[in-house]
């Protein structure tokens, strides 16, 4: 299996929201990818510049960072249809998908959604976010660095003839910083692209991590929908999968995050969030993940429930004296 390390810049309306279509906020101009092999070393490399017909304009954001003109999209560019053609014939037929950050592949399936194309890619999406891969090996899992900054704490050598925010050199410098990370300890952790959702109950996903485990939903109408379903609330141990018992029952920290306590009497602790999303048609889903968790932890938890509890008593009580 090979790697598509894989980079897009696009372009967005110069005027803002009042130009924006609805689902398709920016049109890519740009597809740059590099090709590792199993050993993740660079094997080849795939540019594209595309012509754009919806915002024809640069955007002056876009024109600073990357320089580009619309001059040149229209001399040396192609339609999207056929850039995406000749990007996944590049591509091969057995290979996973790598990216900087959680975008380019919603953005890549919007396009292809927009222009009509059919999306050919396996559901669920898994991909790896290198940005996400580094951040748990470096830091906290949880701080994100940019392109520039993890290549220079990599002390990677930076080519003048590859200036960053170009598609190509930056899919070059994820794919140098792929190759130099000892890679297998977090290889495990794939991300999964919410462009394309679960339609049904038995297509509903369920990942696991080493950790945890990560439970992904259909869409429902509206959040409270979402909230009362059996699967969406249940709790599940990260390591037997036994529906547990509730210590702490489900209480909302902010309108989308839903948090609460079990005990599995195998493994102990578990605690467990529900993150309410917006999916692509406007209706929501639910991204529900568990990891065992300790005293610690349970005395944290019990300590933010009381917190939004009190929190909630006082506003009643500011409602009552205004209404008054």
């Amino acid at each position: 299996m090979n790697y598509i390390v894989f980079d897009l810049e696009w372009n967005q309306s110069p005027r803002g929201k009042e130009g924006t279509i609805d689902h398709f906020p920016f049109e890519i101009i740009e597809i740059g990818a590099v090709k590792l092999n199993e050993d993740r070393e660079q094997i080849g490399e795939f540019q594209q510049l595309i012509s754009p017909t919806v915002y024809t304009q640069i955007h002056y954001k876009i024109s600073e960072v990357t320089h580009m003109d619309m001059d040149t999209l229209r001399k040396e560019g192609v339609s999207f249809k056929i850039a995406m053609e000749r990007f996944l014939q590049w591509c091969g037929k057995d290979y996973q998908f790598v990216t900087w950050g959680s975008m380019d592949l919603t953005e890549l399936q919007r396009n292809m959604v927009y222009y009509g194309l059919e999306i050919p890619f396996s559901m669920p999406l898994l991909y790896y976010d290198l940005q996400k891969l580094y951040s748990i090996q470096y830091n906290d899992g949880k701080e994100k660095l940019s392109l520039d900054q993890a290549v220079e704490n990599l002390k990677i050598p930076i080519d003048e003839q590859k200036p960053f925010h170009h598609a190509l050199d930056d899919a070059f410098y994820t794919g140098q910083i792929m190759s130099k990370m000892n890679f297998e300890p977090v290889k495990e952790f794939l991300s999964m692209d919410y462009y394309r959702l679960p339609e049904t109950d038995e297509e509903q996903v369920m990942l696991s991590f080493p950790g945890y485990t990560k439970f992904v939903s259909k869409e429902f109408l509206i959040k409270e929908e979402a909230l009362s379903n059996k699967r969406v609330s249940e709790v599940m141990c990260c390591l037997c999968r036994r529906i547990l018992r509730k210590k702490i029952r489900w209480f909302s920290v902010n309108p989308k995050l839903y948090v609460c306590l079990a005990v599995c009497p195998e493994h102990g602790l578990v605690r467990s969030k529900i993150r309410i999303k917006k999916a692509e048609s406007g209706c929501v889903f639910a991204v529900r993940t568990a990891r065992l968790a300790d005293e610690k932890d349970a005395v944290a938890i019990a300590e933010k429930r009381n917190e939004v509890k009190q929190r909630r008593i006082e506003k009643s009580k500011i409602k009552r004296k205004g209404s008054r």
